[in-house]
């Protein structure tokens, strides 16, 4: 499949490029970012994959977060997808913030209008890693993923609903329980229906009830003044409880003083690629 490539800068001795694809799932041109640290010019490199929030493009979190020295250090490439299908025409695609354009959810819509572009489950977990892995000095057997908000709702649900597939998943103040919380409600009614009995299959509390799978360490960070918290869309407490519940190992901690905000990610982003690269580079 044809990559464009967009752009290319050079950052702690690797390189920060951004690629346009023609995508078969969303049926859309779509954005991904993608860092190559220095050790993927002479062999392949585990593959870290971040799912940004509500409202973001790919730019968001190679612009802010200031990932890229520690991804250069422990040689992770670290991909970047868009949230969303983008221009797809469908109406009412742009009317709000919290459903449509930027805000895919990760899941795959079954309700029209959205049924046809709106895959960003598949997008994320089949045809960007094999669109990664066939173009880029990657290795397929060490992949990891990471999010915040609803991109952290995103990386624990492909880690839930596929066992095995990821090294290590680890979040920033992520949407838990969305089958609860207003977020939730809205994209789900939307993009699958009015049967609430088929929400839990995107909802994280109610996948790690279930869980059967493989080890999976959880790392999640949650700024204590984030006001998404005390609006009660992200419900932490819940997934907690049901990782307890299942002993399903859950690192979480109650950041003091910290926000929802990339101000919060840049803090935590150094614990966070080493969480990572420990299972990676295992």
């Amino acid at each position: 499949m044809a990559l464009k490539q967009i752009s290319s800068n050079k950052c702690f001795g690797g390189l920060q490029k951004v690629f346009e694809h023609d995508s078969v799932e969303l049926k859309c041109k779509m954005k991904f970012a993608v860092y190559l640290p220095p050790k993927a010019e002479t062999g392949k490199c585990p593959a870290l994959y971040w799912l940004s929030g509500l409202t973001c493009t790919e730019q968001n979190f190679i612009s802010k977060s200031g990932y890229h020295q520690a991804a250069s250090e422990h040689g992770l490439v670290i991909i970047a997808p868009d949230t969303s299908p983008r221009g797809c025409n469908i109406k009412g695609e742009d009317e709000s913030w919290d459903f449509g354009t930027g805000a895919g959810f990760y899941v795959d819509a079954t309700e029209d209008p959205w049924k046809t572009n709106y895959r960003m489950y598949s997008y994320v977990t089949e045809e960007l890693p094999q669109l990664i892995n066939a173009n880029f000095p990657v290795d397929p057997q060490r992949m990891s993923i990471f999010g915040h908000s609803m991109g952290g709702h995103g990386a624990l649900i492909c880690a839930l609903k596929n066992p095995g597939k990821y090294k290590s998943v680890s979040a920033f103040a992520p949407i838990c329980n969305p089958v609860l919380c207003p977020w939730g409600k809205k994209a789900f009614s939307g993009y699958l229906g009015t049967d609430q009995s088929k929400w839990k299959a995107y909802d994280a509390t109610h996948l790690v009830k279930s869980y059967p799978g493989s080890q999976l360490d959880i790392l999640i960070d949650q700024g204590k003044d984030d006001q998404f918290l005390s609006d009660g869309q992200l419900l932490p407490d819940n997934f907690i409880a049901a990782c307890t519940e299942k002993k399903v190992p859950v690192v979480f901690r109650l950041q003091e003083g910290y926000d929802h905000s990339y101000y919060f990610i840049a803090t935590f982003i150094t614990d966070h690629i080493r969480h990572h690269a420990k299972y990676l580079n295992a």
